[in-house]
């Protein structure tokens, strides 16, 4: 394989795939105020927190953790400068006391953080500024949940970056494909990529197995357990949407994330390691399932946008779908018709932010995601001109991102819409 290639491969697991502790929009927030407080250098005696339809969507209904249950941009906001340790990134809120959540819920009450509305072309876009005596901070970060693109301190800028727009071309490289990614998969070294497909199968199943016996959400993982027994077909699904319910309640366990979603990142993973275990492959054939698996999700994630009308489940699920396919004997061929056939059905699942009911969503995916693996054994997918199918898997591919990043505009605002007003 291209040795361009390899590497290119390789930064992208290592870039996507990174620990994260609650759900990355909240983070978000909390990351941008701690690293505002550390600027203002003392506790903000207040915060205006500007956020895109599609943050304060995303961050509506979950449950921060290091909160004691609270849910929202001001609590997200607060937590994050009063307790917030702005070097450890997505997982900022990790060190939080109860000292610091007592304090953070003290200051909510007094409302000292404003939340404003941010117009912006952005879907992942946020502005915190914080003030303390005659002292004021700006902190802007946009289109990933760490890219901080400009620092003020009393109208001196002490950090400005260009940023391009979250766009499919900003963030994917032109090589990949399903070629590309078969290809990497099969001649992938596994130390290369050992100690970042171990951090995800480790964290990824600590906080599912926690979601399985404790009480989150609807407990959506449960419950499907409870209904349908254990079967391989039922843990598949019900494995990611238990660590859905956890993470969703405010567990605070860290899980690694895909394409900037710790949902994405579970959906992505924990079937194709469940199947992995009943079908009893060496650790080698997991790794190279795996990469098949998450590097399938960032390449579908990358022509939509990390923040979008289109619930980011389905691309994981058929993430989830190529990687299990690949334990079950098949190759780029069959990979492409899972995805295919996969994207024929659920494609256009609506997101309508981070809350408990994402692990249904994940259920949803997975399961069409397992029906097109049946389908794809049997010789059977759908083809060019059934609906939104094209000939040609990355052509269906890039289509299904210009309907997600295009034609769900209108329904972006919508959806927002209807949730302000609920």
């Amino acid at each position: 394989m291209n040795r361009e290639i390899y590497n290119g491969c390789l930064e992208l697991l290592r870039k996507e795939l990174v620990p994260a502790f609650g759900c990355t929009e909240p983070i978000a927030i909390a990351y941008a105020s701690a690293v505002a407080r550390d600027v203002l250098g003392a506790l903000p005696e207040r915060m205006i927190v500007s956020c895109s339809g599609n943050i304060i969507k995303n961050v509506k209904g979950v449950i921060v953790p290091a909160t004691g249950g609270l849910k929202g941009i001001e609590a997200a906001a607060v937590v994050g400068a009063v307790g917030g340790d702005a070097k450890e990134k997505l997982e900022v809120l990790h060190k939080v006391v109860k000292e610091d959540c007592i304090l953070a819920k003290d200051l909510i009450r007094q409302g000292i953080c404003q939340v404003k509305l941010l117009d912006s072309d952005e879907k992942l876009h946020i502005i915190v500024e914080a003030f303390a005596g005659s002292d004021r901070v700006l902190v802007e970060l946009k289109h990933h949940h760490t890219q901080i693109v400009c620092i003020e301190k009393n109208g001196e800028v002490l950090k400005k970056e260009d940023c391009l727009s979250g766009t499919a071309e900003s963030d994917v490289p032109e090589f990949l494909d399903f070629q590309e990614i078969y290809e990497f998969a099969q001649c992938v070294k596994p130390e290369d990529v050992e100690e970042i497909l171990d951090r995800q199968i480790t964290y990824n199943t600590q906080i599912a197995e926690y979601g399985m016996t404790h009480a989150y959400g609807a407990n959506v993982g449960a419950t499907l357990v409870e209904e349908y027994g254990s079967s391989i077909n039922v843990m598949a699904r019900a494995l990611p949407a238990a660590g859905s319910d956890a993470r969703m309640g405010g567990c605070e366990l860290p899980v690694v994330i895909n394409s900037g979603s710790g949902n994405q990142g579970m959906t992505v993973s924990l079937p194709v390691v469940a199947y992995a275990r009943e079908l009893k492959v060496s650790k080698e054939k997991l790794y190279r399932a795996l990469c098949i698996s998450n590097l399938t999700a960032i390449y579908q994630k990358s022509q939509i946008g990390r923040l979008s009308a289109y619930c980011g489940a389905v691309s994981a699920g058929a993430g989830a779908g190529a990687g299990i396919t690949y334990l079950m004997g098949g190759g780029v061929e069959e990979i492409e018709s899972v995805v295919t056939n996969t994207l024929a059905n659920v494609a256009g699942i609506l997101c309508d932010g981070a809350k408990a009911s994402c692990a249904a969503k994940i259920a949803s995916s997975v399961e069409a995601a397992l029906m097109a693996i049946q389908l794809t054994f049997r010789g059977k997918s759908f083809c060019a001109g059934d609906g939104i199918v094209k000939n040609d898997a990355d052509v269906t591919v890039k289509e299904v991102g210009k309907i997600a990043r295009e034609g769900m505009q209108e329904t972006d605002h919508v959806i927002l819409n209807v949730m302000v007003e609920a």
